[in-house]
């Protein structure tokens, strides 16, 4: 599999990269192949969090057999320094590893968020010390929902050496402020930060009852599963992309993978156009 430098973190990694919560909802057999399967497919970046069902649970065998295989990336939702501070070792020692090459802000959604991460007993604090610890390495922050809080992040502080976002054809069907994810790929690509994408086969909404453990409506024909992966992976900044929810969707973008290959900008505004006429929605603004 490709692999790119993660931003200014030098790590070389996959450009898919195993989302951990795919492995969270299933159980410890499940989760073992899809673990193998990603490892056999060239994977070498984990992306979890302690919200992700049992993911860091059904991860830990994994980890401790083949830590140095892998670049290791976990998350909070903890805003102050020490609910912070008590997770992330928390997280340590369920994973059954004494660092974390990547440690970020889960979902940071809103400027209150922000301010409260940076303010009086923020949990930068915790980020901070544990980096010159030596317990994480690099320090992200990621987010869902609106695009322009993290480039203000990134513009505000130089702390942050990744970020992760949505980056999916859907968003650029009906461009928003809110989900215009390509102005943050710009000011990461100018201050070399690492990007790790989200969301490339969300087609909408659910319209009707979910019969995948996405919470959005995913793609799920081989050929259309191609197109979004490609658009994803081909937008500059892009790094890595992680893969969805539902480990049986798998399969089909490590296929595509298989096929990659930069796409140019007429066979983007292509896309675009197909997923416009097939009715693909952004996530947001709602």
């Amino acid at each position: 599999m490709e692999t790119r430098i993660f931003g200014r973190t030098g790590a070389k990694v996959s450009i898919i990269t195993l989302g951990g919560c795919g492995p969270g909802y299933v159980d410890q057999e499940e989760a073992d192949k899809a673990v193998k399967l990603a490892i056999d497919s060239g994977v070498t970046m984990i992306d979890v969090a302690p919200t992700y069902g049992e993911a860091e649970k059904r991860l830990s065998p994994w980890i401790q057999k083949h830590r140095k295989h892998f670049f290791l990336a976990e998350k909070t939702l903890k805003r102050k320094a020490k609910g912070a501070f008590r997770e992330l070792n928390q997280s340590l020692d369920r994973l059954g590893t004494d660092y974390f090459d990547l440690y970020q802000f889960h979902a940071v959604s809103s400027m209150e968020d922000l301010n409260a991460i940076f303010g009086e007993n923020g949990a930068m604090q915790t980020f901070r010390e544990a980096k010159q610890m030596g317990i994480i390495k690099h320090i992200g922050i990621t987010g869902h929902s609106d695009v322009r809080v993290l480039k203000k992040a990134i513009e505000l502080s130089d702390d942050f050496d990744t970020l992760l976002l949505p980056v999916y054809i859907g968003a650029l069907v009906n461009p928003d402020p809110v989900n215009d994810f390509r102005d943050v790929l710009k000011v990461a690509q100018e201050k070399n930060i690492g990007v790790t994408a989200i969301k490339s086969i969300c087609k909408g909404r659910w319209s009707k009852g979910p019969i995948y453990k996405t919470w959005y409506e995913p793609l799920n024909t081989q050929e259309l599963i191609d197109q979004a992966v490609w658009f994803t992976l081909s937008q500059k900044g892009v790094t890595t992309y992680s893969l969805p929810c539902d480990i049986r969707l798998w399969p089909q973008i490590f296929d595509a993978v298989k096929r990659f290959k930069p796409l140019d900008n007429n066979e983007i505004e292509h896309i675009i156009i197909n997923a416009e006429m097939n009715v693909y929605k952004p996530l947001f603004p709602e």
